[in-house]
């Protein structure tokens, strides 16, 4: 089968394209056929081995200190199961599924791939009815880090929240869900995407470019941080009193319920993901530099099928 192999960290030219050996499912793993993937800034941050300084180290330890340990990239897919392992009784044979293979148990960036039927950490589930294997794929990371982040943030109906890179990923689901809530949601995003997250949910927008946000005189219930570029301190000019700061710096946690949620959420029509732009498997260099250039909107999809 053909994957997408990095034997060392760099730029996005260390991804190779190679054939290597289609894998088999153990006695409780499902073999999904991959129809989609995704560039997520996460496969971004392992190829590049792009940490922050207190992080580096015990980054490298665990995926690599010298080269990456695990050689193929890849946290989001959608595909078919074309095989089960014998105790499996979750799944069968055809059935479109969706999900994550988790930070440290990266793969996607194939045509096939051994998937748990359980998983400790990562998830995996029926893909919603409705959506194409691209718009599945695009699903999982982002939309379970928003629901992670915005349960911790006790989230409720008539709350104003403010959604910091609501055109990214994380933020265009965290808009979408505030809103389905109740929520007043303003997004903070460059000018070229205001018509993007206005069309999600959000009732105001703010050109970070132009306007810093910590200085305006309303106050927000939640402050969200979806790329991780501002700061609590910075937050808490504007949150309320008992106001809450989340950021996908956080450490956050996949769940089964959570994919089940989006799962639900998708198919009555609840939460689109947005997908960007969509990349051949033998274009993901092109893929990873468009990623590396910080102005990806909603996801970018890896189309294995093409």
């Amino acid at each position: 089968m053909k994957a997408i192999v990095y034997e060392k960290y760099g730029p996005p030219e260390v991804l190779k394209i190679k054939d290597i050996d289609k894998p088999k499912p153990k006695d409780d793993e499902i073999l999904v056929k991959i129809h989609s993937a995704t560039v997520t800034s996460g496969d971004v941050r392992l190829r590049s081995s792009d940490f922050p300084p207190l992080f580096w180290l015990p980054a490298r330890l665990i995926f690599g200190l010298f080269k990456p340990k695990k050689k193929i990239l890849g946290h989001e897919l959608a595909g078919i199961v074309e095989e089960i392992g014998k105790n499996v009784t979750e799944f069968n044979v055809g059935d479109s599924v969706f999900g994550t293979t988790t930070m440290l148990n990266t793969g996607s960036y194939a045509e096939y791939i051994c998937l748990p039927q359980k998983w400790k950490n990562g998830v995996v589930g029926l893909k919603p009815e409705n959506l194409s294997y691209q718009e599945a794929a695009a699903l999982p990371i982002g939309a379970m880090t928003a629901i992670y982040l915005l349960e911790k943030a006790n989230l409720k109906s008539g709350q104003n929240v403010l959604i910091y890179g609501a055109s990214g990923s994380v933020g265009s689901y965290a808009v979408q869900i505030a809103n389905q809530k109740g929520s007043s949601v303003k997004g903070v995003c460059s000018a070229s995407n205001f018509e993007m997250v206005k069309s999600l949910g959000a009732s105001s927008l703010i050109d970070y470019k132009k306007e810093d946000y910590s200085q305006r005189n309303e106050r927000f219930d939640i402050i969200f941080d979806a790329v991780g570029k501002t700061t609590k301190s910075k937050a808490k000019n504007v949150l309320k009193t008992r106001g809450t700061f989340v950021s996908v710096k956080m450490l956050t946690k996949e769940k089964n319920e959570h994919l089940k949620l989006i799962k639900d959420m998708a198919e009555k029509g609840k939460l689109k993901p947005f997908i960007d732009k969509s990349f051949k498997l033998d274009e993901i260099v092109k893929a990873h530099e468009y990623v590396d250039n910080g102005r990806k909107r909603g996801n970018v999809i890896i189309d294995l099928l093409k």
